[in-house]
């Protein structure tokens, strides 16, 4: 089956209210979805560059305002 939306007359809002619906129709059932093998992997190895003192946490404001700078 396939859903189509008339995504060129759809305000960014409704746009926006569509996404929303379907993560929360996916999020119900989660437990159905299985994380990939690498998943782990990366995890663990970016615990691992945490606790070697190569990687650290930023604030998400920061983080955001970084990246708006790089299209700068």
């Amino acid at each position: 089956m396939k859903t189509q939306l008339p995504l060129e007359s759809m305000s960014r809002a409704e746009k926006l209210q569509a996404m929303e619906q379907l993560w929360e129709d996916l999020s119900r059932s989660e437990s159905e979805i299985e994380s990939p093998s690498w998943h782990a992997d990366v995890l663990r190895q970016r615990e691992e560059n945490l606790r070697a003192g190569r990687d650290e946490f930023i604030p998400l404001e920061t983080a955001k305002r970084m990246l708006r700078n790089q299209d700068e």
